[in-house]
């Protein structure tokens, strides 16, 4: 049963639980939680005992079988239905993957079909998804399949859901990282939500994150080009190794992806983290280091005690995916203030307070180890010109193949590989 006062959300796709635990701060109590991945399952019990992570771990099951009477609810009854289907299919990143860009086409993407049918099941009050931008934009988004699924609800059990989405960067309101996100919601009876406006007057920096953080234990620098970090300035990444760049011609411009050797700035916000970062991915510590699970946590806005299960990459995956819980705190009290009337007099709970910490005195950027190429690698060719995405390896038609090819190769000259990761 929902503790009195609080507002009902089932949780789908909980993941290492960043989105419940900051619609937990703004009020919120999450009645179950509905996650596949044993490891963030691990998390949210370790974490969170009171929550009641379902025996059942698969939305594609529980879709058929879960009821609102299993909850101890009524149709209707329900406050939020919360959540982010996986997002790989709609990423940037995901184009460069061998199924390429696919979209809706992704066998993956039926995840968003048994989100529906939940929405079908527990008709909440409101509907409320995060993901990556590209789950809203561009042809492959899933928005009109979603704008589809609930207008055949709509028509079904007399209600008004809408869907309505937002993009925005979690460092505009508090998050010590640069994080591109996409918000969807849509209420039962038809009510427009006004986003919350931008709050922070000044970014949190990376060291009001993790300035003060001593880690009990730092992974290790490895991979092919980690003898090259130290050479690079913070802030910069490989660009920093290209023709034009002030280093050593290591690198060909625009030629990798903009996380390649990208160290923090600690006068800035983070950089995006990652979810499946490659040894030579960052961000990097502005101390030549990868960052460590805690400084990932505190970037995160995670509180300081939440413990992540699972081996180094296992725990990397799971905070690297999470909703920012100051993020979702926002946007928990967004909702509860405009569509249930609650009003909010303390102060946030996950909220980063700006340090008055001098930014540390940066050594130099040390020489580069191996001597530059005598040839000078080649910039990016240009807009269209470069490596195309790899498509999925059985398309319907050569035809269709190309099509798809065309629509999802990436098209921004001047920005390389693209960044975008989760």
């Amino acid at each position: 049963m929902v503790t009195s006062g609080r507002l009902s959300v089932l949780s789908v796709f909980s993941g290492a639980g960043g989105l419940d635990l900051g619609l937990e701060a703004a009020g919120y109590e999450t009645i179950a939680c509905i996650e596949r991945d044993k490891y963030a399952r691990e998390t949210l019990t370790k974490n969170r005992p009171q929550w009641n992570v379902l025996d059942e771990p698969d939305a594609l099951v529980l879709q058929r079988t879960l009821t609102p009477s299993a909850l101890g609810l009524a149709e209707r009854e329900l406050d939020v239905l919360a959540g982010g289907p996986p997002c790989q299919p709609f990423s940037k990143a995901a184009q460069w993957a061998p199924r390429g860009r696919a979209g809706l086409r992704d066998p993956r993407a039926r995840t968003l079909s048994a989100f529906t049918r939940l929405v079908e099941r527990f008709l909440p009050r409101v509907v409320l998804i995060e993901n990556v931008p590209g789950f809203v934009l561009g042809p492959g988004s899933a928005l009109k399949k979603l704008s589809r699924e609930l207008e055949r609800i709509n028509k079904l059990k007399g209600t008004r859901y809408s869907a309505r989405a937002h993009t925005l960067d979690a460092k505009d309101y508090g998050v010590p990282q640069s994080r591109r996100r996409a918000l969807v919601v849509a209420t039962r009876d038809g009510e427009t939500l006004a986003w919350p406006s931008i709050s922070a007057k000044a970014p949190v920096r990376a060291i009001d994150a993790i300035g003060s953080l001593r880690p009990d234990t730092l992974p290790p620098l490895r991979g092919k080009w980690a003898h090259l970090l130290a050479s690079i300035p913070a802030g910069s990444n490989y660009l920093f190794h290209t023709p034009s760049g002030g280093g050593e011609p290591h690198f060909g411009e625009r030629r990798r992806f903009w996380s390649f050797l990208l160290k923090l700035d600690p006068g800035r916000p983070a950089w995006t983290l990652s979810a499946s970062p490659g040894p030579s991915t960052g961000p990097f510590h502005w101390e030549n280091r990868p960052l460590a699970i805690e400084e990932m946590l505190a970037i995160q806005t995670f509180p300081t005690d939440w413990k992540v299960a699972g081996s180094f990459a296992a725990q990397v995956r799971q905070v690297g995916n999470a909703t920012p819980p100051l993020l979702a705190e926002i946007i928990g009290r967004a909702i509860a203030s405009q569509l249930f009337g609650r009003s909010f007099r303390t102060s946030l709970k996950h909220a980063v307070k700006r340090t008055r910490s001098a930014l540390p005195a940066l050594l130099l950027p040390a020489p580069p180890k191996v001597p530059a190429k005598s040839k000078l690698p080649t910039p990016h060719p240009g807009e269209g010109k470069g490596p195309q995405p790899r498509v999925s390896p059985r398309p319907k038609s050569k035809q269709r193949a190309s099509k798809f090819m065309a629509s999802t190769a990436h098209a921004r000259a001047g920005r390389g590989v693209p960044d975008e990761s989760r």
